[in-house]
């Protein structure tokens, strides 16, 4: 009983943890300063499952100030390989304008561009997409 309540505990106590570090990249990705909002957006990639997260990621994807934070975000969220970080990239690219799509697709090409098995995982994780994700992330799975 002690190993189960033990468990709970460390397991509450991470999940806190994870919420206090979210909130701090979110609000680093607010910065006015370009490299911050870099920064935040490789490292919330990390909680892309984290419903915490996803707005402020889109944000840090769609980035009004500079195309470094949109191709570091991108880049960290396609290195996931899996569908958190590929449905926050499709609901982004959803809302995206010409030129972040561009910066959107320049980042697929140069994380999957060699690699024919990740390419082909992540085409397998976008069409699961198609099925299972949230409208927004099948619109920008249908660009």
């Amino acid at each position: 009983m002690a190993r189960v309540a033990d468990r709970r505990e460390n397991v509450r106590m991470s999940n806190e943890a994870r919420r206090a570090v979210v909130a701090a990249l979110i609000k680093l990705a607010r910065s006015p300063d370009y490299r911050e909002r870099a920064d935040a957006g490789r490292h919330l990639a990390n909680f892309a499952e984290m419903d915490e997260a996803k707005e402020a990621l889109r944000g840090l994807v769609l980035d009004a100030g500079d195309t470094v934070v949109t191709r570091a975000t991108v880049e960290a969220l396609l290195r996931r390989q899996d569908s958190a970080g590929l449905a926050v990239l499709a609901s982004a690219l959803a809302a995206a304008d010409p030129h972040h799509a561009d910066w959107i697709q320049t980042a697929v090409l140069d994380v999957f561009g060699t690699i024919a098995g990740d390419r082909a995982a992540a085409v397998r994780a976008c069409e699961a997409l198609g099925r299972d994700a949230e409208e927004r992330a099948r619109q920008g799975r249908a660009k």
